[in-house]
């Protein structure tokens, strides 16, 4: 079951921020496999294939395809498969979209592991479609999208609108996104779980002087349901007064909602040369118990007509969850007695160092404008403060080592501009 995105889903993209501060320079005259996996692909993906509606300006986006092979490898989990985006324009009023993600996984995670259970193979689809409408200085933006697996399926709706103010300098955004999901497990026909999420956004982009940008952006996220992974177990003491009697396994038990906040500052600083450098910073809580940070920094340089390198480096830390503890004295007493082993819901950091490569030329066939091929790298560097590694032999359950793993991402993306 490949979880939701969470919260480095909502991390812009240096490259993202260099397209919107170009284009919008010119006016004013100068985007079940572990959690882990699955938010960074979600956060690290080029702005080319982000969904329509992520990144706004005045004017719609170009036409274009875009064709790409990503890979996820790490931590005992590989994750690949290709993605591909279509985008075409109608009357200089209206752009609509279409895409298609893969990812091919194959796991035997530390959670797969430690719990006895074999590796295994899984296939996750996504389909969507999106609209983008522009009105004088406005853009309305909607659009659908189906992801499914074997025991996941997840359909999503959204609707963005953007306003441009004061001479074309500020922009306000304002979006809403629906999502229902279904929960199922393998091997178990009786179970079932559904979800219902709905993300609120609201964002402003000042463009500060010719050079500067600057944007602030406000999410809340509700989500009500089954919300915790239906193969997945917590720990607790056989005997809480023996400890070296070892320990035992019990199904999670979550609560059936949660509500999110996040808020994030950026800047954008375009360099003489056609060269950016920009950072921003993102608070993330929730009423489970989690604060959690985002610092990012990057740097763009721009070399002769066609080759382009970013370099960037992201640091996110996070405290756990209220709930969660990576060995409990004893079992849930009942269905309000909360209990997790979640990784993710512990208290960790990471570290991301990213190096893009872009290389883009004209075409001179009638049916292309230019080509462009984009190869991004992505090394994470995962640290776990109160998750630990239950393949190492102890005497005592809770003296085992903490866990920690490395993982690299790799993307090749080819562009076609029509």
């Amino acid at each position: 079951m490949a979880p939701r995105a969470g919260e480095v889903a909502a991390v812009a993209a240096t490259s993202a921020g260099r397209s919107v501060l170009a284009c919008r320079g010119a006016q004013v005259g100068s985007r079940s496999l572990p959690g882990t996996a699955c938010r960074l692909l979600a956060a690290l993906l080029p702005c080319a294939l982000w969904p329509a509606g992520q990144v706004q300006a005045v004017v719609l986006p170009e036409e274009r395809a875009d064709a790409m092979y990503h890979r996820y490898d790490g931590g005992g989990v590989t994750v690949d498969g290709p993605a591909l985006l279509v985008r075409k324009n109608f009357r200089e009023t209206l752009s609509v979209s279409g895409s298609y993600y893969v990812d091919n996984v194959s796991s035997a995670s530390i959670d797969v592991v430690t719990s006895g259970a074999s590796g295994y193979s899984e296939q996750r689809t996504e389909y969507s479609v999106g609209a983008q409408y522009l009105y004088d200085k406005s853009i309305l933006s909607a659009g659908y999208s189906n992801s499914d697996e074997s025991d996941y399926n997840a359909d999503t709706w959204y609707l963005n609108v953007s306003q441009d103010f004061f001479g074309d300098l500020t922009t306000v955004t304002f979006g809403y996104t629906r999502g229902e999901d279904d929960v199922y497990q393998n091997g178990n026909a009786e179970f079932a779980g559904d979800i219902e999420r709905q993300h609120f956004r609201l964002g402003v982009s000042q463009i500060a002087t010719p050079s500067l940008l600057l944007s602030l952006d406000y999410e809340l996220i509700t989500d009500e349901g089954y919300l915790n992974n239906p193969y997945r177990s917590y720990r607790y003491l056989s005997d809480p007064l023996d400890p070296a009697a070892g320990y035992q396994f019990a199904r999670e038990v979550y609560p059936d909602t949660r509500t999110s906040d996040a808020a994030a500052l950026r800047g954008l600083y375009y360099l003489p040369g056609r060269h950016t450098m920009g950072g921003g910073y993102r608070y993330f809580t929730d009423d489970w118990g989690i604060d959690a940070h985002t610092l990012d920094i990057g740097y763009t340089h721009a070399w002769n007509e066609h080759w382009v390198f970013d370099l960037k480096y992201r640091y996110y830390w996070q405290t756990g969850a209220d709930f969660y503890s990576d060995l409990f004295e004893f079992a849930s007493q009942d269905d309000k007695d909360w209990r997790a082993r979640d990784k993710e819901l512990s208290e960790f950091d990471n570290q991301t160092v990213s190096l893009y490569v872009t290389y883009e030329r004209p075409l001179r066939y009638r049916l292309f404008e230019r080509a462009a091929v984009v190869l991004q790298w992505d090394h994470v560097w995962f640290d776990y403060q109160d998750f630990s590694d239950l393949r190492a032999a102890v005497d005592t359950p809770g003296e085992e080592p903490a866990y920690d793993f490395e993982a690299d991402i790799l993307k090749l993306v080819f562009t076609l501009w029509y």
